[in-house]
């Protein structure tokens, strides 16, 4: 976050915000248009080195319902009868301003008489902006940009406390830190209520090094605000407008905020917001798309997903308004990213249309044993690993992979077995990562009721698998939605390290198969392997022990 200069009640004066919008390349034009109801500006080009400064025709801006593309001269209008923003909308081969945190400056936030005082907002809001300047301009930087790219994709990394702060700061963090990309995205929830964190927060992920864009989500509301319209105030205030567009490459990055707040929490901690886009935001994006060739590639990112499994109906988790935005997007190629269910998944709703539930940064909210190295495990309630995904963008054509922010950073899947014989006790025979030391070989009279579960972390509907035992012949794998047998022991045999909400669910990505029955005691390599949801081969190996007797070695 940009270090603001203040006035003595801690908010920016006029000058104060014009002169730090103009340090960032924003504004140029700093006398006041009286009474204007239009917003007017120039978009201009530069070298890294900020000389050789010239207007630049054909720019996209919006103020996130009409769109504006800037003349000969570079210069665009745009209607603002009121509060609003205006940003820019990146072209391929150039960059925004960032400030010394790595946070993208692509807007202008217009609040005249900032965040009402009478709200008493627990976390500061806008500051008095005064009138619509005279011209709201932005300064781009030519750079190289290759259209084969990567990009690392947080969601909901969602720290409740400093502490927790850590736990990102020592796992993503460190991890995203090793991996070569363009630029960074979070799809919400970068805090946990405690708005206070924002700084902190930018400032350790900023040394990542990348261009890190955001969009907020539900944990990110000012829950002070009676309604919608003053829920984003902090979010503003810090980042910029919750909704905008970017575009690098032959790919467009469309970041929706998708989170409606529907007033104070009766009682106090209910959830008094729902997933929708609205009409406003749905506008821009129609009159967006009129501007995208067909054949380009639409990123499409949001905090609340389109579909999910967790809560196919509910409207706290899920887009309620998905329908229009699917009809919008029809015959078009799009990856639509989502978080907030801490969950991961991949729907196929149309034709050309990836809908991506991403891995949660914080796994189970940061619950979970840390008796090695003071982190929690972090399991997500399906059963992933807690981490992130990397993009990877070739062209008009892509690729997701899931990336662990703890443990080894190729691993893809989990193997385990477990008895049908237990009576429903909580009893895993067999785990790839032990838990109290319980690593027991299968007794061979108990073959006939064990069931191998894998849990492909990263899987879904395209994902094939089959195993293997020996030198014996290959055989199929089912998909099964159900829980994930080692993150349901883990929450069992733990339930002091977890928060009180977080319970093993069924998981979107499980494979199941019977054992053989009639396999010889001793040890025997087992090997699952097939294909990830790109077709891409994923393979893994372990050690299946079988007792001639039960119980006995």
């Amino acid at each position: 976050m940009t270090r603001e200069p203040t006035s003595g009640d801690g908010r920016l004066t006029r000058r104060e915000t014009v002169a730090a919008l103009a340090g960032l390349g924003l504004v140029a034009g700093r006398a006041e248009a009286q009474g204007a109801a239009e917003a007017t500006g120039i978009v201009y080009a530069t070298d890294v080195t900020g000389v050789d400064r010239a207007p630049l025709p054909g720019v996209l801006v919006s103020n996130g319902r009409e769109i504006a593309r800037t003349d000969d001269q570079g210069r665009y209008r745009l209607p603002m009868p009121g509060d609003g923003a205006v940003f820019v909308i990146k072209p391929p081969g150039y960059a925004v301003p960032r400030d010394a945190d790595n946070v993208p400056r692509y807007s202008y936030i217009h609040q005249p008489d900032g965040t009402p005082a009478s709200l008493g907002l627990r976390y500061r809001g806008v500051a008095q902006t005064g009138k619509l300047p005279a011209s709201i301009d932005f300064t781009l930087t030519r750079v190289d940009e290759p259209a084969d790219f990567d990009v690392v994709l947080f969601t909901d990394p969602q720290p409740e406390s400093r502490f927790e702060l850590d736990h990102v700061r020592d796992t993503a963090i460190a991890r995203a830190m090793a991996i070569p990309a363009a630029f960074g995205m979070t799809m919400g929830d970068v805090l946990f209520d405690d708005l206070s964190l924002y700084g902190r927060s930018n400032r350790i992920v900023g040394q990542i090094g990348l261009p890190w864009y955001s969009l907020p989500g539900n944990h990110d509301l000012n829950m002070q605000a009676p309604d919608a319209r003053y829920s984003r105030e902090t979010w503003k205030r810090v980042f910029g407008a919750p909704t905008y567009a970017f575009r690098h490459g032959r790919a467009w990055f469309v970041m929706l905020d998708n989170v409606e707040w529907l007033g104070p929490p009766v009682p106090v901690g209910a959830n008094t917001y729902r997933g929708h886009i609205g009409e406003r935001s749905l506008t821009f994006l129609r009159n967006l798309l009129a501007e995208i060739p067909r054949d380009d590639l639409i990123v499409l990112a949001m905090h609340i997903p389109l579909f999910t499994d967790t809560t196919p109906d509910d409207p706290h988790g899920i887009t309620i308004d998905r329908t229009a935005l699917l009809d919008l997007l029809a015959g078009r190629k799009v990856l639509s990213l989502s978080g907030h269910t801490h969950t991961t998944e991949h729907h196929y709703p149309a034709e050309g249309h990836h809908h991506h539930v991403l891995t949660a940064v914080s796994g189970s909210w940061w619950s979970g044993p840390d008796t090695r190295t003071g982190i929690p495990s972090a399991d997500s309630r399906d059963g992933t690993p807690n981490g992130f995904h990397v993009l990877s963008v070739r062209g008009t054509d892509y690729t997701t992979r899931y990336v662990p922010a703890q443990g080894q950073p190729d691993e893809t899947m989990r193997i385990l077995f477990e008895s049908a014989a237990r009576s429903g006790a909580v009893e895993v025979l067999r785990l790839t990562r032990p838990v109290q030391g319980l690593r027991p070989p299968v007794p061979q009279d108990a073959l006939a009721d064990t069931t191998m579960v894998v849990n492909v972390f990263d899987g879904g509907p395209r994902t094939n698998l089959t195993f293997r035992i020996g030198d014996r012949p290959a055989q199929a794998m089912t998909q099964t939605r159900r829980t994930d047998p080692f993150v349901a022991e883990l929450f069992a045999r733990y339930p002091e390290t977890k928060k009180s909400w977080v319970q093993a669910t069924p998981s979107s990505h499980i494979w199941t198969a019977q054992l053989p029955d009639d396999l010889a005691p001793g040890a025997h390599r087992l090997t699952v392997e097939g294909t990830d949801e790109y077709g891409r081969p994923i393979r893994s190996c372990t050690v299946l022990e079988i007792l001639g007797e039960r119980g006995r070695g």
